[in-house]
């Protein structure tokens, strides 16, 4: 048996984005989704309570985090995430290679895997495809995600094409070693950078190993948004159309709704979390940053179009208050409307889609949003 099933429902006739549903050992959710990110088995600032309000009820953790501190080992004595964190929800954990590329500063790549020093203490430790699907069996999630490389975006044609059949082979490793089948839905991740054709044989090789699921790589890592959206478009078609289609590590409003205009299914990342750490709310007219003196004596909530209990309850004035007076209830207000506007959002989304109308709700959102920027 499947850990996961996607279902598609409708494709909208304007775009061909998809809503459908995914189902998975812990609920069956609506798509296409954004998923919040809980890095260290906590959405930071909220309880799990809360962060019931403000997903859909699938979120995310971090491999090379949670194997460092505290160990999966520890995590697994505790049935896994969901026990660990008391999550009674779904979840979905990357592989740990985006942060031993980007956190580490040593680190050496080979067959076997990665050598690098820990981020902190400097440490010698070592990640391979075989050990990330360890970690990942051991932390439990309900959805996994294979050990890749994740190059810089512009690095040249040959060193793409070296990772990139390094990583597939990986895969396959990955895949051998998977201990969980039935309850751990493992995920492929399309590389290839810009280029078109590794882009296609990663897809077309990573469909022979079958996985149940397929992430996208190697994106939102520096290049322009109109190199990430070319690669989107590219790959449309060339994706299953009975499996979902994860793009990892996109989050802003308006990569959202292009991602899903290209056939994405599944989105997460840092950026509603941390921007509301630092003072700034995602709203209907646009971004707020609320440290700004304008809004000192503004009685008006973050977004008077919002419905969630922060925008109900509290003013501007109060939110800069919190924020100047350095209390951290102002970080956790701002992070909790962030992440209830971006489940809206995506609500609204898949409502336009089953409407058939998703391009003229993307041109009146950006048209609110981004002010024709």
């Amino acid at each position: 048996m499947m850990a996961i099933k996607y279902e598609l429902i409708h494709e909208d006739k304007s775009t061909g984005a998809r809503y459908g549903v995914l189902h998975t050992p812990h609920g069956r959710f609506e798509t296409p989704i954004f998923m919040p990110v809980g890095t260290q088995a906590t959405v930071k600032t909220l309880e799990p309570s809360e962060i019931e309000e403000v997903s859909d009820g699938l979120i995310l953790g971090n491999t090379y985090h949670l194997w460092l501190q505290p160990g999966d080992d520890i995590v697994k004595e505790h049935g896994g995430i969901r026990g660990f964190m008391a999550w009674d929800h779904a979840l979905l954990t990357d592989s740990g290679g985006y942060q031993v590329f980007s956190l580490s500063e040593m680190r050496k790549i080979d067959e076997e895997g990665v050598t690098f020093r820990h981020h902190l203490n400097g440490s010698i430790l070592k990640m391979s495809p075989e050990k990330s699907i360890e970690v990942q069996n051991n932390l439990g999630a309900d959805i996994i995600m294979s050990f890749d490389e994740c190059p810089p975006f512009h690095a040249d044609y040959k060193y793409h094409k070296e990772s990139l059949d390094r990583t597939l082979r990986w895969a396959q490793r990955g895949k051998n070693a998977h201990k969980n089948p039935e309850s751990q839905a493992l995920f492929g991740i399309v590389q290839g950078g810009p280029f078109k054709d590794l882009r296609k044989y990663s897809i077309d090789e990573l469909k022979k190993i079958d996985f149940p699921g397929y992430s996208i790589g190697g994106l939102s890592v520096g290049e322009t948004k109109e190199e990430m959206y070319e690669v989107l478009e590219f790959l449309k078609d060339h994706m299953p159309k009975d499996k979902p289609r994860y793009l990892m590590g996109v989050g802003s409003p308006d990569d959202l709704i292009i991602g899903v205009i290209n056939g994405i299914d599944m989105f997460d990342c840092v950026l509603p979390t941390r921007i509301a750490r630092h003072g700034t709310a995602m709203t209907s007219v646009g971004k707020v940053v609320i440290k700004n003196k304008t809004y000192e004596r503004d009685l008006s909530p973050l977004d008077e179009n919002c419905k969630c209990k922060v925008c109900t309850t509290y003013t501007k004035s109060y939110i800069r208050h919190l924020f100047k007076s350095k209390e951290f209830l102002g970080q956790r207000l701002v992070t909790y409307h962030n992440l209830y506007f971006l489940k809206n959002l995506m609500k609204e989304v898949r409502q336009a889609i089953q409407e058939d109308r998703l391009l003229s709700f993307k041109n009146e959102f950006f048209e609110k949003y981004y002010k024709k920027k």
